[in-house]
């Protein structure tokens, strides 16, 4: 495993200075772009799913990154998945949580019956950095009563802490220093 990380590690792109000055921005599509590497990422994700978790019946993905890899394991784990996006682009009836942005706020949102009461759920996206976004998903859960078991990301951005507001464990499988 720890030469799959490696390798993936790697491939994950670092563009200086975007989306504005001073910041290095982790860009998982290069590991997309490589059909061997990103199969070692969804395959360490179920791995390590299937090692930690008898039982999973959604998976979260968040907008939009998640979305790359929930139907993806949610397929190869055999249970639903389940998109969280911001307002206004699901259809039907949605429970929103509101959350603090850098300048601001925004609102998330899931379909009111995409996630049934006490189902053990798994959260998904790309990359953590100041965990904003992860803690909405999983108050969002909360919201629905579902029950979190982990929220997983391919990248977490170490420095800046989000790891400390999100709520349930969290799994990273690459980490970078440096903003």
């Amino acid at each position: 495993m720890a030469q799959r990380l490696e390798r993936i590690k790697k491939t994950i792109g670092c563009i200086p200075n975007f989306p504005k000055e001073g910041i290095i921005f982790r860009d998982i599509f290069p590991v997309c772009q490589n059909p061997e590497i990103f199969g070692d990422l969804i395959d360490i994700f179920v791995e390590h799913l299937q090692q930690k978790h008898e039982k999973i019946d959604v998976v979260v993905g968040l907008e939009a990154r998640g979305f790359l890899f929930g139907p993806i394991l949610a397929q190869r784990l055999k249970c639903s998945f389940v998109p969280i996006r911001k307002k206004g682009k699901l259809p039907g009836e949605c429970i929103q949580v509101s959350y603090e942005l850098e300048y601001g706020t925004d609102i998330f949102e899931a379909q009111k019956l995409a996630i049934k009461k006490d189902q053990k759920v798994i959260i998904v996206d790309d990359l953590l950095a100041t965990g904003g976004t992860m803690k909405a998903a999983c108050d969002l859960v909360d919201k629905m009563s579902g029950k979190v078991l982990e929220c997983l990301v391919a990248i977490e951005l170490t420095d800046l802490k989000g790891r400390d507001k999100v709520p349930y464990p969290l799994k990273s499988f690459t980490s970078f220093d440096g903003h």
